[in-house]
């Protein structure tokens, strides 16, 4: 497909490029033929593939869940009833054992976040070739199939709950809770300057760390399958690259549901910091 007609750096190259919509140097709005092209939009730039994926992959969770509520029966459930309730039952057990405090938001949240980056991460296991080769026959020259190797999905989805987290923090403590929370940790209050300093870094450091952990396994597991699918080339490297894909498909699929697992409870633990509320600081 896609493969034989480039070089292997120029196949790499292009299985990571995001089709980009943006701003061109001319002043018109286009699509970007090349990375390079992308680069030169700046800020304002979308990628227009990982957008389009992240929302379709929505819109498909809320219906399956949508049409497993309505057909909700009490005798025999069918499969996707089944496997609805296991996937809530399972992220219910989770918040409960990790979520203290009284908020109803934490629990949908935690479920919407588990799935919604789960079907994300699956998209990894799509043949790499398939979707960007139908594309190319579209007329569309890039396509980028899993939204959770681009940064700025991830790193969107992380700002959002840190924004909640600092919502909540100063709701349930207060401002001057809050900040009291910051200064006077761990270390004694004449050092509220260096414990500022340090509980800053670390508040920072959770949408940082939860965007970038789902971004860098999840491209790393990307660029694998591409450097397998590169040995299709001839007969032999080609038996042998379909054994190492289906091997690393199968592992693969672990990380897929491992990460979205911990992308769901690190911000359900986050949750809980931001309601604990201590008597002193």
């Amino acid at each position: 497909m896609v493969a034989q007609e480039l070089t292997s750096g120029e196949y790499i190259k292009h299985h990571l490029t995001n089709l980009t919509y943006g701003k061109m140097p001319d002043g018109s709005w286009a699509l970007a033929h090349s990375a390079e092209e992308a680069k030169e939009m700046g800020f304002w730039a979308i990628n227009v593939d990982s957008m389009g994926w992240s929302i379709g992959l929505g819109i498909i969770f809320c219906w399956l869940f949508g049409k497993a509520a309505k057909g909700v029966t009490a005798g025999i459930p069918g499969g996707l009833q089944n496997l609805v309730e296991m996937v809530v039952e399972f992220i219910d057990d989770t918040v409960s054992s990790t979520f203290n405090h009284r908020n109803s938001l934490i629990a949908p949240m935690a479920l919407t976040i588990f799935v919604w980056v789960f079907m994300m991460n699956l998209m990894d296991l799509v043949p790499v070739d398939l979707i960007p080769y139908i594309s190319q026959l579209l007329g569309v020259h890039f396509m980028k199939v899993v939204p959770s190797t681009d940064p700025n999905i991830t790193m969107g989805m992380a700002l959002t709950i840190f924004v909640l987290i600092l919502f909540y923090s100063i709701n349930c403590k207060g401002l001057g809770g809050f900040f009291a929370e910051l200064a006077f940790h761990p270390f004694p209050k004449p050092l509220f300057l260096f414990n500022l300093f340090l509980e800053s870094v670390t508040l920072i450091a959770k949408p940082i760390s939860l965007g970038l952990r789902l971004f860098g396994n999840m491209y790393a597991g990307e660029m694998i399958f591409i450097l397998l699918a590169i040995m299709y080339g001839g007969i032999v490297t080609g038996l042998v690259g379909g054994v190492l894909q289906w091997g690393w498909a199968m592992f693969h699929l672990l990380i897929v549901t491992l990460q979205a697992f911990i992308f769901a409870v690190l911000t359900v633990v986050y949750m809980a910091q931001a309601h604990d509320v201590e008597e002193e600081h």
